[in-house]
């Protein structure tokens, strides 16, 4: 599939009917981001607007879809991981996704794919290409059986091991 064929997130998400599993290995996401960046300097979250996500993700928890998703990350964590980390309770987990963490020393002998991804219903697969400091450069589209089996046996493996977001510690 070419990726200039991409449809916006929420509609991957509206046509989603039994689940969704999103596996992110960076350490380091969009670094300039506003948000990510007021955080740093206020330690807080009043400026951040959880209503899109809590929408999109929380109407089709309603329908019945699965939502899980897995961060493998280095420790001691970076800055923009104890971001995603306290943003994880009052949005993804609010919106009704399960997510849980898996220290990168207990991912050694795992199989992953190269890039982040969602595979949807188990059938199509966005790939999240970023550039070395973490910006976003593309996302791809794959449907391919064995490319879908090879991202659900790697997610299904991080996720055995990972632990809830609730009884994660960062350190």
């Amino acid at each position: 599939m070419n990726s200039k064929t991409i449809p916006p997130f929420p509609e991957l998400i509206a046509a989603t009917t039994r689940s969704a599993v999103h596996l992110e290995m960076r350490d380091t996401y969009v670094p300039q981001d506003p948000g990510f960046r007021r955080w740093l300097e206020t330690g807080n979250l009043d400026h951040y607007d959880f209503t899109k996500w809590r929408r999109t993700i929380g109407d089709a928890v309603g329908r019945g879809v699965r939502f899980r998703r897995a961060r493998i990350v280095s420790e001691p964590v970076t800055d923009y991981i104890r971001y995603e980390h306290v943003l994880t309770a009052p949005n993804s987990i609010a919106a009704g996704e399960q997510v849980r963490w898996l220290p990168r020393r207990l991912a050694s002998d795992l199989a992953l794919p190269g890039n982040d991804f969602w595979v949807f219903d188990d059938c199509l697969v966005r790939f999240h290409h970023f550039a070395g400091d973490g910006s976003i450069v593309e996302d791809e589209l794959r449907d391919e059986p064995e490319v879908i089996r090879l991202c659900l046996v790697a997610f299904e493996a991080v996720w055995e091991r990972a632990i809830d977001h609730a009884e994660y510690e960062l350190t």
